[in-house]
């Protein structure tokens, strides 16, 4: 179980230190996703993980709030930079400031932009039509953890057998399949084994493949079904409900059981519960209680590393609030992501300017197309790690890969906007 801990921390902090001076397929139905409610909640924030939109040909696209875009390319970008280690940019992410990271921003975008683009369809076209869609888009999801799977598994058997470094067997979570491939190949497919930097994307799976009976549900009684969705939450936290894993004495790096309410929690703001926040968002009270709940977030967090804060937070407190668990999604990183996302909204308002900035499309594009790009990233942050730990591992390389591997993953999105493009003008010739 990943558990916030100021001892874990700091050792990251002291290792990053030494180092520092060292498929988803073109169209879906998410396309036509309209905007969602003015004042809905899409908080900043994906496979990873989130329910990637279509490329569109550009940012600029009436009727649709660009900030579900921007944070999910964001949140894309930070967890890339955080799957390198001893990378002095991964410093710069959220995780080093608060208890919450890019996983909360990712999955509460996918539970939004799921419940306003499946929930209109299911108004149109019936429970029945849409549920297929969804589990559709769920079996293509399964198709390319597979085929990531594949892929980088043979990125990393290479590297293993070409350099003679069988440490990133254990460090990546490869050594069952170099030992036992097919036993190994097996778990895969039941979603059981995942090596390094993938759980994000067997979440997805299964929280997509369970969506139509939470949509239908949260159509019909919306409250009940997201009191529900909280108190399974909450079960699984105390009780430790959680799915196996491979090898046997694991489970699920991400507890589906505890991850679900974030995801239902966007699916209820996706299909209108955010217009009734609004009255919470646009409180002053609400706004100064959430920005002060960040700061001492930050505060406990920096003690973790910085050695002047050292003891900032009592034994007896500390006790009580670790470890701030990743795996349950502890109450701290869920009242910080809430924290994060209400200050968000307040400071980047829907029709702001600066969503139709030249600067912000990069990461905006990589937003709309979030499963190619998380994929793409999994597999440069592996190559990113290589590099440093093989070749050189100096600031400057740190920075040049980091900024290389984002630079890939922005060509990428403008190719799949480029190719979307193409496919939509070839359909309307034809129609």
């Amino acid at each position: 179980m990943d558990a916030r801990t100021p001892v874990g921390m700091r050792k990251e902090a002291q290792a990053g230190a030494a180092i520092s001076a060292a498929y988803r397929p073109a169209s879906s139905p998410e396309t036509d996703a309209a905007a969602p409610p003015t004042a809905a909640v899409p908080a900043p924030q994906e496979p990873g993980a989130a329910e990637p939109n279509v490329p569109e040909t550009a940012p600029a696209v009436s009727g649709r709030d660009l900030r579900l875009d921007l944070f999910r390319g964001l949140a894309l970008w930070f967890i890339f930079l955080n799957h390198i280690p001893n990378n002095v940019l991964n410093w710069f992410t959220t995780r080093n400031f608060g208890f919450s990271d890019a996983t909360e921003i990712f999955v509460f975008i996918s539970g939004y932009t799921a419940a306003m683009v499946y929930g209109r369809q299911m108004e149109q076209h019936g429970s029945f039509v849409t549920s297929a869609r969804i589990l559709r888009r769920a079996w293509q999801l399964y198709v390319a953890f597979i085929f990531l799977f594949v892929v980088y598994l043979a990125e990393i058997s290479y590297v293993i057998g070409r350099f003679s470094n069988p440490l990133y067997a254990e460090e990546m979570g490869a050594l069952q399949f170099l030992s036992e491939p097919d036993v190994a190949l097996v778990q895969a497919l039941l979603l059981k084994f995942r090596p390094a930097n993938m759980d994000v994307l067997p979440l997805y799976i299964v929280l997509m493949a369970s969506f139509p009976l939470v949509l239908w549900c949260l159509k019909r009684r919306s409250d009940l079904t997201l009191l529900a969705s909280f108190v399974l939450h909450l079960c699984a936290g105390q009780l430790g409900w959680n799915l196996p894993g491979y090898p046997d004495d694991r489970m699920w790096f991400f507890n589906p059981f505890a991850w679900q309410f974030l995801f239902a929690f966007g699916a209820w703001c996706g299909i209108g519960g955010s217009d009734r926040l609004s009255f919470l968002v646009q409180s002053r009270l609400v706004f100064t209680a959430a920005l002060a709940y960040l700061l001492v977030s930050l505060a406990v967090v920096v003690s973790w590393w910085w050695p002047p804060l050292e003891g900032l937070v009592p034994e007896s407190i500390g006790e009580w609030i670790y470890p701030i668990s990743k795996t349950d999604l502890a109450p701290l990183r869920l009242l910080h992501f809430l924290a994060l996302a209400i200050v968000v909204v307040r400071l980047v308002p829907e029709q702001w300017s600066g969503l139709r900035s030249p600067l912000l499309r990069p990461m905006i594009l990589c937003g709309q197309n979030s499963l190619e790009i998380f994929c793409f990233g999994v597999f440069l942050s592996f190559a990113a790690h290589f590099v440093l730990n093989e070749i050189v591992g100096t600031l400057s390389m740190q920075i040049l890969l980091s900024v290389t591997g984002i630079m890939l993953m922005v060509g990428l999105s403008i190719l799949l906007s480029w190719y979307a493009r193409v496919e939509r003008v070839h359909a309307a010739r034809k129609g």
